[in-house]
C-alpha cells in the first residue's frame, strides 16, 4: 500500500499548500467558529468533545452545532426539530439534539461554507458555531481549532491511508490551536504524558496546549422504562472502535453475545428481530452505546420487539491534565473574536 499512501500524501499536501498560500480561499466569518476534528479515520471522541463544549459554553453564549450528518437519509441544510430522527439528522447530531436541543441549535449540512450563512440568517443572535469533524474542511477558517488523537493509535505512530488511517500527513496537526490525546487510561502517569509529548514534538508546536483526556462512563440508562439492568447482557455496537466500550462492560457485566456492526450502521428488520430473539432465548437485556441507542430506538419495530429491554451507557469527556490551559485558550479566542466583531 506504500505507493498509494505516497500518492495520497502528495495530493493532500498539495491541496493544503494551495490553502496555505491562499491560492484557495478559506472563508472567515464574523460569528465565532470552533472546529473539532481529527487527522485519522475512525472514532477519536469528537461527539463527546462537542458535548463538553456545549456544557462549558451554553449557559453564557447562544450556540449552534453544525455537522455533516453522516448516514442521514436527507440532504442539504437542515435545522433539527421535534419531528427529526437519527435517520433525518444522522445519529450523532440527533444524539446531541436529544440531550441539548433545549440549549443549542442543532443543524446539519454537507457544505459547511453554505450552511454557516444559513445559521447566521436563521439565528441572528447566535454567538458561536461548533463545527463537528471539520479539521480537513479547509474552505472554512475557524477561529479556534481543536484536533483529537486517540491514545491507542496516536497520529505520530500512524500512516496515511491506505497503509494507515491518517487523512493527511502528521504535520497537518500543527494547524490546530489545541491538541487533545483522547481515550487515555485514567491511570495515565506524568511519565507517560512526557513520552507522548516527545512523540508529538516533531509534528506539533509543543509551546501550544496539549491535553490528555479519558472517557468517563456513567451508570446505564434505560431507553424507555424504569427497569434496572441485570447482570447478563447482549451488547450491540455500531461504532468505529468498540474495544474500550466492551472492556468497560465486561468489567461489570456478563456479556452473552456481542452484536458488532460497522460505524453508523443502519439497523434493518432482520437485525432487530435477531437481537430480540437472542434476548428472549437467553433471558438477558441489551446494553449499547448512546450513539447506537438513538438509531435502534427509531427503528419501526423497536416498540414491538425491544421496548423495555434496552439500556445504554452514557459517556463524557474527563480531563486528566491541561483542562485549565484549554479553557483559558478557548476563552481568549472567544474574547478576541468578540473584540474584533465590536470593532467591525
Amino acid at each position: 500500500m506504500a505507493p498509494f499512501s505516497l500518492l495520497y500524501k502528495w495530493i493532500t499536501q498539495f491541496r493544503n499548500h494551495l490553502y496555505n498560500i491562499e491560492y484557495k480561499t478559506s472563508f472567515a466569518f464574523d460569528t465565532m467558529v470552533i472546529s473539532v476534528g481529527n487527522v485519522a479515520v475512525g472514532g477519536t471522541g469528537k461527539t463527546p468533545m462537542v458535548e463538553y463544549l456545549i456544557a462549558q459554553l451554553a449557559d453564557r453564549y447562544e450556540l449552534s452545532t453544525l455537522s455533516r450528518g453522516y448516514g442521514r437519509k436527507t440532504r442539504g441544510f437542515r435545522m433539527a426539530d421535534k419531528q427529526d430522527t437519527a435517520g433525518t439528522l444522522g445519529d450523532e447530531p440527533y444524539q446531541i439534539f436529544r440531550k441539548y436541543g433545549h440549549k443549542v441549535h442543532v443543524t446539519v449540512g454537507e457544505e459547511r461554507i453554505l450552511a454557516i450563512p444559513s445559521i447566521v440568517q436563521e439565528f441572528p443572535s447566535n454567538d458561536i458555531i461548533l463545527l463537528d469533524d471539520a479539521f480537513q474542511h479547509r474552505p472554512v477558517k475557524p477561529n479556534f481549532s481543536i484536533v483529537l488523537s486517540d491514545y491507542n493509535r496516536p497520529f505520530y505512530n500512524d500512516y496515511l491511508m491506505p497503509s494507515g488511517l491518517l487523512r493527511e500527513s502528521r504535520n497537518g496537526v500543527n494547524r490546530a490551536d489545541v491538541l487533545i490525546i483522547t481515550k487515555c487510561p485514567d491511570t495515565l502517569s506524568e511519565e507517560d504524558q512526557i513520552q507522548i509529548r516527545k512523540g508529538v514534538a516533531p509534528y506539533y508546536d509543543t509551546a501550544k496546549t496539549i491535553c490528555f483526556t479519558t472517557i468517563a462512563y456513567n451508570v446505564p440508562q434505560s431507553f424507555d422504562s424504569d427497569n434496572t439492568l441485570g447482570e447478563d447482557v447482549a451488547v450491540v455496537t455500531g461504532i468505529a472502535n468498540p474495544a474500550p466500550f466492551i472492556s468497560k462492560v465486561n468489567s461489570a457485566y456478563n456479556i452473552k453475545h456481542h452484536f458488532k456492526y460497522r460505524d453508523h450502521y443502519s439497523f434493518n428488520d432482520k437485525d432487530v428481530q435477531t437481537i430480540a430473539s437472542f434476548l428472549d432465548d437467553n433471558d438477558c437485556q441489551l446494553l449499547t452505546t448512546e450513539k447506537d441507542m438513538v438509531r435502534l430506538m427509531n427503528h419501526p419495530r423497536y416498540s414491538e420487539l425491544l421496548k423495555g429491554k434496552c439500556f445504554y451507557l452514557p459517556i463524557k469527556v474527563q480531563f486528566l491534565s491541561g483542562e485549565k490551559e484549554f479553557l483559558n485558550d478557548l476563552q481568549t479566542a472567544i474574547s478576541a473574536n468578540e473584540k474584533e466583531s465590536k470593532g467591525n
